[in-house]
């Protein structure tokens, strides 16, 4: 995948637990993905 891409739409759980998509942000402003590799 290139740099600056769309990236596909995807669920992951938040902390709460609730499932949440990249597409629920589709249109609002700008958006950072961290992904916390072991975490939990």
């Amino acid at each position: 995948m290139k740099i600056f891409t769309i990236a596909p739409d995807f669920e992951l759980p938040d902390f709460d637990g609730r499932l949440v998509r990249l597409s629920d942000f589709n249109g609002q402003k700008n958006l950072v993905l961290v992904f916390l590799r072991g975490f939990m």
